[in-house]
Order: structure tokens, then C-alpha cells, then sequence
């Protein structure tokens, strides 16, 4: 196991107990994402500058996820879940009440450092618990649940949103927050509290540094963190501009919530599969292709309208799924046990960090062609240069 001892926990306890949680998030999530874009529209008014609020909240989230080992060091990882789970809970109920944006905003950017945290915090257990099944073989399970739970949120999500309004859809993620921390709770799993220091902000900024340093010196570190970053470039960007490309294109949000739907498929399809795939031919050889495919996708989808539009948003989530399952695995394969809470928090900015540039690059692109569908070219530039990487020598 990792440095970090458990004290009590259910006999019953083990790494699929958290891999099964991704039942949770992607439920959670699927809601969410299906109609975060929209509202943040509503309050800018302006797809470019959604693009730019997004980056700015994604390099919050950033920072908080580099400091995440100082809150570790201060707090076990069992309270920070249990503190996670129920700010999350919190937070989405209040956002879901037709409130003042400086409100949501706010509400948004504590949610944000809630979900940074317990984003964190489900590879680490999993990880802490993980001898004789192997995090190949979790990851697979975990990201099985997290399409299982997606699979139909967009649907009830775009399904509140037009019976009531777009923000009433985070009342569901509020309740299946709360849920996960019930199912947290009934593990039973304890740790020794760890005692408070005093924080010194000096030696804190100094000690990050250390570890960042420490971090990409490591052999195999850089290249984890440049795949990892292309991989959550893509995701970001679906997430952010599928929902209004689709709108802008003249479709409904039921459409919306349909090909968000069908998208969730190709996960649920090869989730398990990919994960014997890649203990038999290698994780590299399924990042490739994944990466390569969806390029081509990307440049299609610039100048496709209509129909075969919202068929590109289906067919490059095989793309997707060919990567979800493996994106992050050069990080735990090339670091021990020991090191992993420590290296962490600076590999898990890479999901961040993307949200942070690739917003700026894309707002920058639909200033310049004014059409959001430049966003793609975008990802295209993504995927040809994590293509390079992969097949670059060490």
C-alpha cells in the first residue's frame, strides 16, 4: 500500500470498491457538463468569452491541484474526500436556484475546488488498494462506470433544463454528490488524523517548487504529463463547444441531449474490453490511434453543417474511448507507491492546465474565422502533436 495507513474499513473493502464510484462522478458529471456551457452563455452572452471564463476558472483549478500535497500533508485523505463529496453536494444544490451570476460564480469556483480534490483523490485509493488486480484493470472498471452513469444524464439533463430552466439540472447533481458520500461513508474507512502545522506561505511556495522539479526530473514524467494534457485538451473542448456548436447549428436541446447520449456508447462498449487490450498489446499503440483518429475528425468537423455534424460528435467518441482507459497510466507505471500522493497533485494539473490554454487558443480562433466551429482546428493541432510525442523516441 501507499505511505498513508488505514486504520478500520469493511472486510469487503477493495480496489473495484472505488473504481465503483465512477458510477457516481460520471452520473454527476454527465449532468452537469450537458448544460454548464449553456448557462455560462447565458451569463456572457458571447461563445468566445465563455471560452476565456472557462480558462480562468481551469487555472484556479490548476493551482489548487499543485497544492493539493500540502493538503494532504495537513489532512488524511479519507477527511478531504468526506469534506469534498459534501461541498460538491452543497454547492450544486445552491447553483441549481435561479441566483445572481457573481453568486454562481462563486458557488463555481468552490465546487471547482472541491471536484479538483476528489477527482484526485479516487485514482489514489484505487492505487492504495490496488495489489493483485493492477491499476490497468481498475482504471477499465472505473471509467466502465463513469460511461454507465454518463449514459443517460445528458438526456435527463437537457430534460429539466427545458421543463424548467438550464441551471435546475445541478439539483440532480447536488443529490448523487450526496449519495457518493453515503456510499463513502459505508466503507467505513478511517484514518489517522494528522496534526494541523502552521503554515508557512514562503516555505509552502518553496516546497512546490521542490516538487514540481522533482516531478519532471523524474524519468517518464514529461511525456506522461503531455499526453495526459493532450488527452483532457480534447475532453475540454468537447465539453465546451459541442453543446453550442449544436445549438448554434439550429438543433434542439433534445437533439443535444440525444447525440451527447449516443456519445456515451462507444465508452460503455469497449471500457472492459480495452482494458484486456492493453494488458495484451500495450497502452501506446491505442493512444495513436485514439489521437490520430480524432485529428481527422477535428479537421471534418470544421466544415461539416448539418447531420453528418452531429455524426462526427458520435463517431470521434471511439476515438475517445480508445485513449480513456490508458491516458493516465504512463504516470502510475513509471512512479512507486511511495511517490504518488507526492507527484500527484502536479501530474493531475494536466487535466487543468489544457482547460486554462486551450479555451484562449480556441477563443482566439473564432475571433479570427468568426465561426466557433475553428475550434476544431484546434484539436486537430492537439492530436498531430501527442501523435509526434507517442511515436517520438524517449
Amino acid at each position: 500500500m501507499a505511505k498513508d495507513k488505514y486504520l478500520s474499513m469493511r472486510r469487503s473493502v477493495n480496489g473495484f470498491s472505488f473504481a465503483n464510484m465512477g458510477l457516481f462522478t460520471g452520473f454527476a458529471d454527465g449532468i452537469y457538463n450537458a448544460v454548464y456551457s449553456l448557462v455560462i452563455l447565458e451569463i456572457f452572452r458571447n461563445s468566445a468569452i465563455v471560452g476565456i471564463y472557462v480558462s480562468i476558472y481551469s487555472l484556479f483549478c490548476m493551482i489548487v491541484a499543485l497544492f493539493a500535497n500540502e493538503i494532504f500533508r495537513q489532512f488524511s485523505k479519507v477527511r478531504v474526500f468526506y469534506f469534498g463529496l459534501l461541498m460538491l453536494a452543497t454547492c450544486y444544490a445552491m447553483m441549481g436556484f435561479s441566483i445572481q451570476p457573481s453568486t454562481f460564480i462563486a458557488l463555481d469556483y468552490t465546487s471547482g475546488f472541491a471536484i479538483t480534490l476528489t477527482a484526485m483523490l479516487i485514482p489514489l485509493f484505487m492505487s492504495d488498494f490496488s495489489e493483485n488486480i493492477g491499476m490497468a484493470k481498475l482504471n477499465s472498471r472505473y471509467h466502465l462506470w463513469v460511461n454507465v452513469g454518463a449514459l443517460f444524464a445528458p438526456m435527463i439533463a437537457v430534460a429539466v433544463a427545458s421543463r424548467f430552466d438550464n441551471r435546475s439540472a445541478f439539483f440532480l447533481s447536488a443529490a448523487i454528490y450526496l449519495a457518493a458520500w453515503m456510499f463513502f461513508k459505508y466503507m467505513g474507512l478511517t484514518q489517522e488524523d494528522k496534526q494541523i502545522k502552521p503554515v508557512n506561505p514562503r516555505k509552502t511556495v518553496k516546497s512546490l517548487w521542490k516538487n514540481t522539479a522533482a516531478f519532471f526530473k523524474t524519468p517518464g514524467m514529461l511525456r506522461a504529463y503531455a499526453i495526459n494534457f493532450g488527452f483532457y485538451s480534447l475532453s475540454a473542448m468537447r465539453h465546451l463547444y459541442v453543446p453550442i456548436v449544436i445549438i448554434e447549428n439550429g438543433f434542439s436541446k433534445d437533439t443535444l441531449g440525444l447525440i451527447l447520449t449516443l456519445g456515451i456508447i462507444p465508452y460503455l462498449l469497449l471500457s472492459e474490453f480495452m482494458g484486456r487490450l492493453v494488458m495484451r498489446y500495450g497502452k501506446k499503440i491505442w493512444m495513436i490511434l485514439g489521437f490520430g483518429s480524432f485529428a481527422a475528425f477535428s479537421i471534418w468537423a470544421t466544415f461539416a453543417t448539418g447531420f453528418p455534424l452531429l455524426a462526427i460528435f458520435v463517431l470521434w467518441q471511439i476515438s475517445g474511448a480508445l485513449m480513456e482507459p490508458v491516458h493516465d497510466l504512463l504516470f502510475f507505471d513509471n512512479t512507486k507507491k511511495s511517490q504518488q500522493v507526492k507527484f500527484y497533485g502536479v501530474f493531475r494539473s494536466s487535466s487543468n492546465l489544457p482547460k486554462f490554454i486551450v479555451p484562449v487558443a480556441a477563443a482566439a480562433c473564432i475571433t479570427a474565422f468568426g465561426t466557433t466551429a475553428a475550434v476544431w482546428l484546434v484539436t486537430a493541432t492537439i492530436c498531430i502533436i501527442s501523435v509526434s510525442i507517442l511515436i517520438a523516441k524517449k
